[in-house]
């Protein structure tokens, strides 16, 4: 940690979200870093803190992972081995549901899929959203600027906002080692799964950085915004 950052309790990126979340419609924002950097765990936290400041529930997850491609989808393009990739989303799905999801009246359903780590597979209406005026997404690619398909770069502009969670490249190496593991893998599988597909994707995930309204790492168990 460099003397460039700030603390950033709960509390505070609570506030930041409040303040802006007034805009007539469901409030969109974005978390965004590498595999393993810890996006669904501050996701939950904003969530969860949000719900309580209000003591009613008014936000929840949107999760990118929830548009997955199926295996069975993988396997016949030959993309399983990379999945995780860009090309291994359905990004066109991802983005006309986000749409919908902003631009639908709080109050009329919007479903949204999730993914099921146990079986590695989308579940579709993992979530609906209906009262909710605050809707957190969070994936690894919202911040792509794909200029060849126009695809992963239409994103930016349905967020509201977009946070990047950022983390030490060795500790997501080792935490993904470990997820895959859970997942059933040998520790060499992993290792080669991490190595040769998780961590380009983060390289690539890492140069999206400077489009993020906000950078934060976790340290100490807080979290610190880093100077840009």
């Amino acid at each position: 940690m460099t003397d460039a950052t700030v603390v950033m309790p709960m509390s505070r990126l609570v506030e930041r979200v409040l303040n802006a979340a007034v805009c007539g419609r469901r409030y969109v924002l974005g978390i965004a870093g590498p595999p393993a950097a810890g996006k669904s765990r501050l996701s939950v936290g904003i969530r969860d803190a949000l719900n309580a400041h209000a003591g009613s529930v008014i936000a929840e997850i949107a999760p990118m992972d929830g548009f997955h491609l199926s295996n069975a989808v993988l396997r016949a393009s030959g993309k399983l081995a990379r999945k995780g990739g860009p090309d291994t989303f359905d990004v066109s799905g991802y983005l006309e549901t986000l749409s919908r999801l902003r631009s639908t009246p709080v109050g009329e359903p919007v479903a949204w899929p999730t993914f099921d780590r146990a079986i590695e597979e989308p579940t579709p209406s993992g979530v609906i959203f209906d009262r909710h005026t605050i809707a957190i997404t969070e994936g690894n690619y919202l911040l792509l600027d794909d200029l060849r398909s126009g695809s992963w770069s239409g994103i930016r502009k349905l967020l509201d906002e977009c946070w990047y969670l950022d983390a030490d490249r060795n500790v997501i190496e080792k935490r993904l080692v470990r997820r895959h593991i859970r997942g059933g893998m040998t520790l060499a599988a992993a290792k080669a799964k991490t190595r040769q597909s998780d961590l380009p994707n983060a390289d690539l995930i890492a140069a999206t950085k400077s489009r993020a309204d906000l950078v934060l790492q976790a340290y100490n168990g807080r979290y610190h915004a880093i100077a840009q």
